[in-house]
């Protein structure tokens, strides 16, 4: 699908029409016993699903916007081993990233793990900058074994992202699109164009108004790492047979024709 200015305009001016929530609001949020489902879809569509959220949803504001960038570094070992452990299917795994708020110029030290369940969680403490990570060697060790000298930043992706709450907060929606890879080790860098990326937290036992309109707008749950995407779309040496067919999908979503 070629990216269109008009697929932008209309994702802005739908969001705009979502009543608002701040950034504190939001901290309050919690969700017991979440789970997690991720969709891939395109901007087209996206713009669709904001115009029917619609009087059930409001919209993060924060920074003076509804739309906020981002700027995500991951780190891995000298042979991958938090790729390997992903496309090996391997549980429990670990993501080690460094994540900017671009518009609130904060950064963390994040350490992703998904559990044997299926459940993700995330551990993560603040550093001055994605260059200034000394504060954090410490908390490397203790969650995954591994200090800054034993790990190095493989890809750098950027990205927007909408937030939705729905009006009885029990559930969150963050919306994904723009994403830019940039690999640290091939100087590849490549786009996503039309490509949106969903993840749905909710309390399992919750009605979730948004599942209807998945439904209706006829998007699939496709788990999608930026991670392990990114670093297939940069670096051909990486191994990435289980990965071939999520791409296919991915290219089919994002180039079909509606």
């Amino acid at each position: 699908m070629t990216e269109t200015p008009h697929n932008d305009q209309a994702i802005r001016e739908n969001v705009e029409q979502l009543l608002p929530i701040s950034l504190e609001e939001m901290s309050g949020i919690r969700l017991m016993n979440r789970t997690d489902m991720k969709y891939v879809s395109n901007k087209q569509r996206l713009a669709q699903l904001l115009e029917l959220a619609r009087g059930k949803y409001y919209a993060q504001f924060h920074d003076g916007d509804y739309i906020a960038p981002y700027m995500t570094t991951y780190w891995d070992t000298t042979d991958y081993l938090f790729y390997m452990e992903h496309h090996n299917g391997r549980s429990p795994r670990q993501k080690v990233r460094v994540r900017t708020y671009v518009g609130s110029d904060l950064t963390f030290l994040e350490v992703k793990t998904k559990n044997n369940h299926g459940r993700t969680g995330k551990k993560r403490i603040q550093v001055p900058s994605q260059e200034e990570l000394e504060s954090g060697n410490d908390f490397l060790v203790q969650l995954v074994n591994h200090g800054l000298n034993d790990i190095h930043p493989t890809i750098r992706n950027r990205f927007h992202r909408i937030t939705l709450v729905n009006y009885e907060k029990t559930e969150r929606l963050t919306i994904d699109f723009d994403i830019r890879f940039n690999n640290l080790e091939t100087d590849k860098r490549t786009g996503t164009g039309e490509l949106v990326v969903i993840e749905l937290k909710r309390d399992g036992n919750s009605y979730s108004p948004i599942l209807d309109i998945l439904r209706q707008l006829r998007i699939k749950p496709l788990g999608f790492s930026k991670y392990c995407i990114g670093s297939v779309m940069t670096n051909p040496k990486l191994k990435h047979n289980e990965f071939k067919p999520k791409l296919v999908e991915i290219d089919r979503l994002v180039n079909r024709a509606y």
